[in-house]
């Protein structure tokens, strides 16, 4: 029997095509190992303190090493490789660099004087806002990227470049909505849940107690996280079937965070996993953009101190920035807080309240400086300004 073959078939099997994935930060291995490998990393945790009974329950000690001195205050001293280590980035911008960490002093030394409770209230909610501003981050970049990538396409056809913006704003408005949606409920959650919440952000009753009032809300806030993710959803699918093309790098900070904010917080009642979900999925991918940009500074300005350092690669700036965690640890744990006498041995000090004034503000000047310079330092002004922001972000 022959077969005969029809010749329209060879034309509509090569129209069926993949689907266009991207655009990309640094490619596709390095996106999906840092935002999806980071996620699947903590999930995994989560997962294996369950089955080993660890949770729900305290951070083990070896979990306090990994999870808090190892990503949580270590990626805080990745912010030098973008600042204080780059002279040339200190000319460029002097006052900011010199008044942000005074000014960061002053307010905590002001709060501190109210008392300690307010220190670590205002502290917690500039916190809380800095982790949802850096998922708001990341997805601006790759709308950023995608953008540029649809400009480049129409940029000979005024109509259609008229429509691009259109549809970036309009992207803005559901990325924007989905994000603060994803991390803002599991907030509102806590906070209707205070009384039964065995995990804090800083210290016993650093969130206001608005439990009453949330309980109200929480209902609503539910709905219109369930409604904003699936209007993500379905606005790239629409970007699927209308112009071919998936932004999954975008799409998998969306679904991560909105998970492990999930799973960290309003499905889990445990100080280890809201630990390992928190922090995980913030500091990994941060020193990983750090690292990126510290290599492409090094091609750029191989003079500068961290540009040196970091001749060394990736085991000198995981090792210096795990030096610095040590050493801050230790002068909080031997001053102030005496938890880990297995690691930094025992202290009998007892520092007076005045003294705690201004000791607990200078050991939290590093964090709280970089709370505050994380909001302007990745702003679109400097990366025009700076090739090796670019490159690090793939610009």
């Amino acid at each position: 029997m022959t077969v005969s073959t029809s010749p329209a078939q060879p034309h509509a099997a090569a129209a069926v095509r993949a689907p266009a994935l991207g655009p990309w930060l640094w490619g596709p291995r390095v996106d999906l190992g840092v935002f999806a490998g980071s996620a699947a990393f903590a999930l995994a945790c989560v997962l294996g303190m369950r089955v080993v009974g660890i949770a729900p329950g305290a951070l083990p000690a070896w979990g306090w090493l990994v999870f808090v001195l190892g990503i949580d205050v270590s990626h805080v001293y990745s912010t030098l490789f973008r600042t204080y280590l780059d002279r040339e980035e200190l000319r460029r911008h002097r006052v900011r660099y010199f008044v942000v960490p005074l000014l960061a002093y002053g307010i905590g030394v002001g709060l501190y004087a109210l008392g300690a409770l307010w220190f670590w209230r205002v502290l917690a909610y500039v916190a809380v806002f800095h982790f949802i501003r850096q998922q708001v981050g990341w997805v601006a970049l790759y709308r950023a990227r995608a953008g540029a990538t649809r400009r480049r396409a129409n940029e000979n056809h005024s109509e259609a470049a008229r429509l691009v913006e259109r549809r970036q704003n309009l992207d803005k408005l559901i990325d924007e909505v989905t994000v603060y949606t994803a991390t803002l409920y599991p907030i509102v959650y806590w906070h209707a849940h205070l009384p039964q919440t065995r995990f804090t952000w800083f210290m016993q009753g650093d969130f206001v107690d608005v439990s009453r009032g949330a309980s109200l809300i929480l209902p609503v806030v539910h709905w219109v996280w369930l409604l904003a993710l699936a209007g993500f959803a379905v606005r790239q699918l629409w970007l699927l079937k209308t112009e071919g093309f998936i932004q999954l790098g975008k799409c998998v900070v969306v679904a991560t965070t909105a998970l492990t904010w999930y799973v960290g917080i309003v499905a889990t009642n445990s100080d280890a996993e809201f630990t390992v979900t928190n922090v995980v999925v913030h500091g990994v991918p941060y020193m990983a953009l750090l690292y990126f940009y510290g290599q492409a500074r090094r091609s750029e300005a191989p003079e500068q101190p961290g540009s040196q350092l970091l001749v060394g690669g990736i085991l000198a700036f995981a090792g210096s920035l795990l030096l610095l965690a040590f050493v801050e640890e230790l002068l909080w744990d031997r001053l102030v807080w005496r938890d880990n006498p297995w690691l930094f041995g025992a202290s009998n000090l007892e520092l007076g309240q005045w003294a705690l004034c201004f000791l607990v503000p200078l050991l939290s000047l590093p964090q709280f400086t970089h709370y505050l310079l994380d909001g302007v330092l990745w702003r679109r002004q400097d990366t025009r300004e700076n090739a090796a922001q670019r490159a690090a972000i793939g610009m």
